[in-house]
């Protein structure tokens, strides 16, 4: 072979093998990260890769000179940069929480589960009359700021002349954090009852949506807490227990999820710490409690953007190039971590069909026609609760149906309003129990 092949061939091959060393390097180094949680912020994973990439890049060179023994240096010099940048947290590490907003008063309230919580009440306005009973509204996430748009659609049912009360989750929004071994669906569960005793105002009606519908239906199977509740409206709920949140069943209608253009704004998952971080969360290979990252900066860190595919799915696949904004960047917060954490104990919780079965809080059920959730998870509750006195299914809305779109919050709050007032339903009680087999058959 000419010379002049020999010496490009060579570099080629040299730059593969100092690739591939990178890659390993950097391979090697997420496997101790998952070895060892993250402990550290990663420093302890660090310094033992970079440990033994030195030791074994001198041993290569052991026979060279002294410049030949820096060659081997070279890939765990970049390789040590690029996991060193997984190590250095670029967010602050203590809880910044959202300002408070402008058209509504931030209060803070100790429960006597020892969550500290944000409420926001609203005040019945409008011409309508006025409502005795309060209504509460647990919003979804499971650990997330109430949206912008949630809170539109709130002010929208107090000017129907309901008082309305809502509070963030503990660890969501302005609330207080807690230990991330405290969070639970049982946790969330007695965190309602306590928010519902301190209000002080007898029973109450109660709107969960999303994984707030699911601790709205663990409540009514918790006769303690359902003793509180007058009427309850689980709107898209998720799963309750463990053996629902175990079936890989259907969905709705299609929604704009994998469709809809990317959503705008910054993701903290460009940068390798949280990229990391948050990806190794989600397939399990890092504990929510984790050394990598602390939960305070987790949560500052964490963008809408980050949500980008789960906010698309929860529209109808028509809505796609009109998704609306549903917050804004002060105003959002998600804790990834404590949400894991807490979808995990529903995972491993037992069945709670029967305690459910003895329910006798009038309730209803909301199915959204494009809804990203399981249907098993919403048919199963409707399947076990003899107190749900009327389903509604909403044609044309996805996961969120009060999203600022056409009539679509005029219509989701008939549909609450004429329940909460024991009025005739806007749509037919459709599905019923017995139309649940045709319903999952013609997948509805």
């Amino acid at each position: 072979m000419p010379p002049s092949v020999i010496r490009p061939w060579g570099f080629v091959r040299r730059s593969t093998a100092a690739t591939a060393a990178v890659v390993g390097l950097v391979a090697y180094f997420l496997a101790l990260i998952v070895a060892t949680d993250g402990a550290g912020s990663g420093f302890a994973a660090w310094s033992a890769t970079v440990g033994v990439a030195v030791v074994a890049a001198l041993w290569r060179g052991r026979r060279r000179s002294w410049r030949g023994r820096l060659v081997p240096l070279l890939p765990v010099l970049v390789a040590a940069a690029l996991t060193l940048s997984v190590c250095v947290p670029t967010v602050p590490t203590t809880r910044r929480y959202p300002p408070d907003l402008a058209f509504v008063t931030t209060e803070h309230w100790r429960l006597p589960t020892g969550s500290q919580v944000a409420v926001y009440h609203y005040p019945p306005t409008g011409d309508s009359p006025r409502h005795r009973v309060p209504l509460v509204y647990l919003n979804g996430g499971p650990v997330r700021g109430i949206s912008l748009l949630d809170h539109h659609f709130l002010q929208r049912l107090a000017g129907q002349g309901y008082d309305v009360y809502a509070y963030e989750q503990a660890g969501g929004g302005r609330s207080g954090l807690l230990p991330m071994d405290q969070y639970s669906i049982t946790r969330s569960v007695r965190d309602l009852g306590a928010f519902v005793g301190e209000l002080g105002e007898g029973p109450v009606d109660v709107l969960g949506f999303s994984s707030g519908a699911a601790v709205l239906t663990r409540a009514l199977a918790d006769p303690t807490t359902a003793a509180h509740l007058r009427r309850a409206v689980i709107a898209e709920p998720g799963p309750m227990d463990g053996p629902t949140a175990a079936i890989a069943g259907q969905k709705g209608r299609p929604s704009a999820g994998g469709i809809a253009p990317a959503t705008a704004g910054p993701r903290s998952t460009h940068a390798p710490r949280y990229a990391v971080a948050f990806g190794l969360m989600r397939l399990g290979l890092l504990s929510p409690d984790n050394g990598l990252i602390e939960q305070a900066e987790g949560d500052n860190a964490f963008t809408a953007a980050d949500l980008g595919s789960d906010t698309a799915s929860a529209y109808c696949a028509q809505d796609a190039h009109r998704i609306p904004v549903e917050d804004t960047a002060g105003n959002f917060s998600f804790s990834a971590a404590a949400s894991l954490r807490i979808q995990q104990t529903v995972r491993d919780s037992p069945s709670i069909a029967s305690e459910l079965r003895h329910s006798r809080t009038p309730a209803m059920l909301m199915i959204a026609e494009c809804s990203s959730q399981v249907r098993q998870w919403e048919t199963t509750i409707l399947a076990n609760d003899p107190a749900i006195q009327r389903t509604q299914y909403m044609p044309g809305v996805g996961h969120h149906m009060w999203n600022g779109l056409d009539d679509n919050d005029q219509r989701a709050a008939a549909v609450i309003t004429a329940f909460l007032q024991d009025e005739p339903a806007p749509l037919p009680d459709y599905p019923t129990p017995a139309d649940i087999p045709a319903f999952l058959r013609d997948h509805k």
